[in-house]
């Protein structure tokens, strides 16, 4: 419905208008890249809000709780992210990378094994699980 306004010629919400879902991720994208995360978390919270177990929403702000030592908050959103998709091969490493951070090795462990078998030829999986302990790759 046209009401006269004129549209923001870059695409985004006007001042009366919420940003979407999709806004609030590609801002929250950009603070990322310019490692702004605490920022970044923000943002990326008001996206999730509008759009709960959005994989492309959660892995990022997961990630932000990470890079922010919000170890316990990543954990849920890392797990909340393999209910949505068990097979995604980074949530588990990121899972597991926070489970370790917080002392929790053996469970941690267990995510890097996962991550490492459903994508075998990642070096940074390898790389995670093989610093945690030089036999645990196998």
């Amino acid at each position: 419905m046209d009401d006269g306004t004129p549209a923001q010629p870059n695409g985004h919400a006007t001042p009366d208008e919420p940003e979407s879902a999709y806004e609030l991720l590609q801002r929250g994208l950009g603070l990322i890249a310019r490692r702004h995360h605490a920022q970044a978390t923000i943002v990326l919270e008001r996206a999730d809000r509008l759009e709960p177990r959005r994989g492309s929403i959660l892995e990022p702000l997961g990630r932000c709780y990470f890079m922010t030592s919000q170890l316990e908050r990543a954990v849920e959103t890392f797990r909340l992210l393999l209910d949505v998709d068990p097979s995604n091969h980074y949530a588990h490493y990121a899972l597991g990378r926070s489970l370790i951070r917080m002392g929790r090795r053996e469970e941690g462990r267990t995510h890097l094994r996962l991550a490492v078998a459903l994508k075998p030829d990642s070096r940074l999986y390898r790389g995670g699980l093989e610093h945690l302990a030089p036999d645990s790759a196998r």
